[in-house]
């Protein structure tokens, strides 16, 4: 009889020792507003379609029906709270700093399914970037027990992807 106490149901347990594993897990557990596919062209995802309104702004308008793995609905406040959780990060993209917004960036939900991106100046690669967005359920980010990248359990998202 084993004295150690149980395993959690559900737990996942990190195997892989490569320091881009986190990678695979947000490819495998999460969405972007936009993809990029092999050719570099433009890929909707959780986005349906991308204007620019002005030249510091970009529009998304989002797809209706889609859930989390978790059964959330998946709103532009979804994609508000990702935003506003990854500008806190001095440096969220590990891969490349060109994937980071300015940090004077601003979400703003217009709708349930619209979403407008202001920035403090023109950015041509904002529609890239979004491949590098990865979008979370609330309860990513919420709540005692978040992963949130490591947040609840060290104050901080830098580096425990």
């Amino acid at each position: 009889m084993s004295t150690s106490a149980p395993v959690p149901v559900g737990t996942i347990h990190i195997v892989d020792p490569s320091p881009l594993n986190w990678l695979f897990i947000t490819w495998n557990t999460m969405e972007e507003p936009i993809r990029i596919d092999e050719d570099g062209r433009t890929v909707f995802a959780l986005a349906e379609s991308a204007t620019w309104p002005d030249e510091r702004t970009l529009e998304l308008q989002l797809r209706t029906g889609v859930r989390f793995q978790d059964g959330e609905p998946f709103t532009a406040h979804n994609i508000k709270l990702n935003f506003d959780e990854m500008q806190r990060w001095a440096a969220p993209h590990p891969p490349g700093t060109w994937l980071n917004f300015p940090p004077e960036s601003v979400a703003e939900v217009v709708d349930d399914h619209t979403i407008r991106f202001h920035f403090p100046g023109p950015d041509g690669l904002a529609v890239g970037k979004m491949r590098g967005f990865h979008i979370a359920s609330t309860a990513f980010w919420k709540g005692p027990d978040a992963p949130g990248f490591g947040y609840h359990k060290y104050g901080s998202g830098e580096g425990h992807w």
